[in-house]
């Protein structure tokens, strides 16, 4: 039979974990450090496992410690909300959502995730933007739920993390008037013209490489960035052209201040939404995973 766990315990662990120290977590629960001591030590002894070693009089979390934090933030969240719910009928609490977004990713399509989650239950979502390593590590300690992304982990790094292709997009190549010329003859007409590319963050930069190989090209890079609103920026200014999906460029295509010079056709833009396993699954992104797509 499996032992009960001691919430009391598992509170003063937690309350340690987050404090960082015993003194401050003392001082935060009003119990005596040698006491805390004690329970801490009682809860490694019922769990059999260490979850802190201690360097240098400081305590860090072990492996076990990370996993056991983890739930217990958990564990008190939904106790709250269950709390929130009884007293509060009428007045649910609502869900949070944390979303996650490389920031190459074209705003427009946070939004209609952001949509998506609001259309399938009352939530409170937080918007976060990073970079792709970033956006693992927050995915792997639960401080995000979801994430989209135009890249995936390698093999090593996917341990635990579920994905699904939400959309698949050709890309064409886009500039300002001042480039209409370049339609004829493309894609040689591309020979070392300036472009604005991806940054190596992007599986998309590696495709683009591909393609210009295959086509023997030479392209002028006159910068790099994952900022998509800066790339459009960019080339309306005259400055350069830049690969881009249809639906990210529409209102400017639309509007006049930038033309399709040319389909890349074999170059596409795939995006995905990554999630985390867990013991205790947030709903809202547990919906996203199934449904939501472009």
């Amino acid at each position: 039979m499996k032992p009960w766990i001691n919430y009391h315990h598992l509170y003063y662990f937690m309350t340690i974990a987050e404090s960082g120290s015993i003194s401050r977590a003392a001082e935060k629960i009003l119990l005596g450090q040698p006491t805390l001591s004690a329970q801490l030590k009682q809860f490694e002894d019922q769990l059999g496992v260490k979850l802190f070693s201690r360097e240098h009089k400081r305590l860090i979390l072990t492996e076990h410690g990370n996993l056991a934090l983890d739930y217990a933030r958990n564990i008190f969240k939904m106790g709250g909300e269950m709390y929130e719910a009884l007293h509060d009928r009428l007045k649910p609490n609502k869900i949070s959502l944390q979303l996650g977004a490389l920031d190459s990713v074209p705003k427009q399509i946070m939004l209609e995730l952001t949509q998506a989650a609001l259309t399938s239950s009352p939530c409170t979502i937080s918007l976060v933007e990073g970079k792709f390593d970033e956006l693992l590590r927050d995915l792997v300690s639960s401080k995000i739920d979801i994430a989209i992304s135009n890249f995936l982990p390698s093999n090593e790094g996917t341990r635990g993390l579920r994905h699904r292709v939400i959309s698949k997009t050709s890309l064409s190549i886009y500039g300002s008037k001042k480039f209409k010329k370049l339609r004829s003859d493309f894609p040689h007409s591309l020979q070392d013209q300036p472009f604005v590319l991806p940054t190596y963050d992007s599986q998309v930069r590696y495709n683009l490489e591909h393609w210009m190989r295959s086509n023997e090209l030479n392209v002028e890079v006159i910068a790099e960035t994952q900022d998509t609103a800066l790339q459009q920026l960019i080339a309306i200014n005259d400055m350069a052209m830049i690969p881009a999906a249809p639906h990210t460029v529409k209102p400017y295509v639309d509007s006049g201040e930038l033309v399709e010079i040319g389909k890349l056709g074999t170059v596409f833009e795939e995006l995905y939404l990554i999630s985390a396993q867990r013991k205790i699954s947030n709903p809202v992104a547990s919906h996203l995973m199934k449904t939501f797509s472009l």
